[in-house]
């Protein structure tokens, strides 16, 4: 199994992602974990280095899980997963799982830093529908109806 999960932040992908990997010991990807500078917030590394992380995520590991909202690395992984899942609950409900994210240590450096980004968070996941970028709806959407492999879109929260 190679399953690529993508969709607005507080779709669900992490706790989708999380059972994933462990009912079918999958290797698991955060694409943050590659996105951004370990340590910083916001801060992006060179896509070059990016592309590469994720090349050999996916050479490293044979049965893997890749979650994230990156449009153009979902692109860049799809050609190698088995199965494309479309997190697409409503803005509502990513607006709430936000809220009620537990830290993740991984990410921040403390709890209240995490809060600290909650209200830009919830800013730019409000703007999903909207926007027209590589993060947006209509680039996930594009994506997925793209594509022609095993894909599901999944509409109701995936908890």
């Amino acid at each position: 199994m190679r399953a690529l999960l993508f969709g607005n932040s507080g779709s669900g992908k992490s706790t989708l992602a999380q059972r994933l990997a462990q009912t079918h010991a999958l290797a698991h990807l955060d694409l943050d974990a590659i996105v951004w500078e370990p340590g910083q917030i916001a801060v992006p590394r060179a896509p070059e280095a990016v592309l590469a992380s994720l090349h050999a995520f996916m050479d490293g590991n044979d049965r893997w899980v890749i979650e994230g909202c990156y449009g153009e690395l979902v692109e860049a992984a799809s050609g190698r997963c088995t199965e494309l899942v479309f997190l697409n609950p409503g803005q509502e409900t990513c607006l709430a799982h936000n809220r009620q994210r537990p830290w993740e240590p991984h990410k921040y450096a403390s709890k209240a830093e995490q809060d600290s980004m909650l209200e830009n968070l919830q800013a730019w996941v409000a703007g999903y529908y909207e926007r027209d970028d590589a993060w947006s709806y209509a680039a996930h959407r594009r994506i997925f109806d793209a594509f022609a492999g095993a894909k599901r879109e999944l509409t109701a929260p995936a908890g």
